[in-house]
């Protein structure tokens, strides 16, 4: 399988267990890690749905020949990884979100993972590879 494909599947699946985790089980991840609470589980429902949505175009890219049709391509990934990732750190670092140390540890492993398969993807160079 060459890198490509398999950056695309390992990328899909984590973020359609993500989004299914968000999605389903709101309460349970706000629990279970420590994260903020809102009033509502209205955010963290959106950022399941959109983690869903971007895991599906993953996989719907990787599997595009058999599917005939066009998902999200990896330079399309590099991009999705770069600013969540980024953004994650820039709101752990500067936005005062007082985090208990099992919520502070989650997010940072979910920006560094994220970060990690950015980086991966960008040095893999398979986003300039010609079918």
């Amino acid at each position: 399988m060459k890198a490509k494909n398999l950056l695309l599947v390992v990328d899909g699946i984590i973020n359609l267990a993500l989004g299914i985790l968000m999605v389903f089980f709101p309460n349970q991840m706000i629990q279970a890690f420590d994260l903020p609470k809102a009033d509502n589980n209205f955010y963290i429902n959106i950022l399941g749905a959109v983690l869903f949505g971007i895991g599906i175009a993953l996989l719907l890219e990787r599997f595009s020949n058999q599917l005939h049709m066009s998902g999200l391509g990896i330079a399309g990934a590099i991009a999705i990884n770069i600013f969540g990732s980024g953004t994650l750190i820039a709101w752990l670092l500067f936005g005062n979100l007082n985090l208990s140390l099992g919520g502070s540890i989650l997010l940072w492993n979910i920006a560094a993972i994220v970060l990690g398969v950015a980086i991966i993807e960008i040095f893999s160079r398979s986003w300039n590879e010609d079918e």
